[in-house]
């Protein structure tokens, strides 16, 4: 037997799931917002969307827009967090998690990660606090509920709002109460490889009135819901959703709850597998975890366990075996030229630098961009035996790696 990266016959050929998924239900929809007439943002089946979404994250109110991104800057806004304000939020995440804070004029402060979690530690987040800081962006990383009981209680300490962060993590439910109902608002995103996805789009959920009207506004040129079309009463843009966007994400909302159970059902039995594999850990389970789609799997790679192969030559080897593993991001959020070499720049808008960002070190951050794997959640849309394949791959990988590392490097 030999690797497939030096010749040998890789354990799968065939690919993993694609995604988007897609069936005549979206074709179907499709055409009728075709044959409407009415592609625009006010379509029946934008809010359809709005209030199915929002029926199954069990909130009050939805509010479609253009995309996750535009999804975090209107929540912001509708927070009234401007100039001066200091808003707490994970390095390890999408750049959008901190840019949208930026675009709101207010100042993102980073606090380190949970290893356990990935996701943002409350300690850490609560060691960041300051007089200026008025909220935390709360990042359910891989579709995994942070730890909102801890989050809601250092907000009532602080007097702090909550915007959750789930662009990951459609359907996840902490102890009892899905993501998005813990904070003041929450944000999600349909962008290609999400969770549901219609190319691009997004969307804003909340249990408060107040905050969804002033999303509304923001994404309808300062509309008022009741108002006329050439009445604006506050400054917005137009970050409305499409018609055709609405009607496929209509029928990827109602395929969604089978896809999750899918994931789940395939995760159990890869983290089965793993008991058997040393070297790729994945995170601690959670009993206060009641759902999570497994949007991303994050793994920590040990080297020694793979005969000191290298993080790189261990995704080659698993990649020439047909199995799509992929580096973590390279590096934490803070370390990206937008807040590395642009802050002479922000600062003439009155933004400030609440941190120094070039000398900025969190730990546990900066070890898992080193040293974390990742696994895309279409490869837990197939069978038990694309999971064996996996499994398969990992102990042909290791089991060779002692003998054939050199050549690997």
């Amino acid at each position: 037997m030999e690797l497939a990266l030096h010749g040998g016959t890789p354990v799968r050929t065939s690919p993993f799931p694609q995604w988007p998924q897609y069936g005549p239900e979206e074709e179907k929809a499709l055409l009728e917002a075709l044959h409407s007439r009415t592609w625009g943002g006010y379509h029946p089946a934008v809010r359809e969307l709005e209030e199915g979404f929002a029926r199954y994250q069990r909130l009050a109110h939805g509010v479609s827009c253009a995309n996750g991104t535009v999804a975090l800057e209107v929540a912001l806004r509708a927070l009234q967090l401007g100039p001066g304000d200091e808003v707490i939020v994970t390095p390890y995440s999408f750049v959008a998690s901190a840019s949208a804070i930026l675009l709101c004029g207010a100042t993102p402060v980073f606090a380190d990660i949970d290893p356990h979690t990935f996701n943002l530690s409350p300690a850490a987040a609560e060691a960041a606090i300051t007089p200026r800081t008025r909220a935390i962006v709360v990042v359910h990383f891989g579709g995994r509920p942070a730890e909102m009981d801890a989050f809601q209680q250092l907000a009532r300490r602080h007097e702090l709002r909550i915007v959750e962060d789930a662009a990951h993590a459609h359907g996840a439910c902490w102890r009892g109460t899905p993501v998005g109902g813990w904070g003041d608002v929450a944000t999600f995103s349909f962008q290609s490889f999400k969770l549901i996805t219609a190319g691009e789009g997004g969307m804003i959920a909340t249990n408060s009135a107040t905050i969804a009207d002033r999303c509304w506004s923001y994404c309808n040129q300062g509309r008022k819901q009741q108002g006329g079309w050439f009445d604006h009463f506050t400054l917005g843009s137009n970050y409305r959703i499409t018609a055709f966007q609405a009607a496929v994400l209509n029928v990827q909302l109602r395929r969604m709850p089978e896809q999750t159970e899918l994931r789940a059902a395939n995760y159990a039995h890869l983290k089965a597998g793993l008991r058997e594999i040393s070297g790729l850990l994945l995170p601690e389970d959670d009993g206060r975890i009641e759902r999570q789609p497994y949007y991303l799997l994050t793994f920590w790679y040990a080297p020694e366990a793979f005969g000191g192969l290298p993080r790189e030559a261990f995704l080659e080897a698993m990649q020439a075996e047909g199995i799509p593993f992929k580096p973590t991001y390279p590096h934490p959020l803070y370390r990206n030229p937008l807040f590395v070499a642009e802050q002479d720049e922000l600062s003439r808008r009155g933004w400030y630098p609440a941190q120094d960002y070039p000398r900025l070190q969190l730990p546990v951050a900066e070890r898992v961009c080193r040293e974390g794997v990742w696994l895309n959640h279409n490869a837990l849309l197939g069978s038990r035996r694309d999971v064996d394949d996996i499994l398969e791959a990992l102990r042909k990988v290791q089991k060779l790696t002692p003998r054939g590392a050199a050549r690997v490097l």
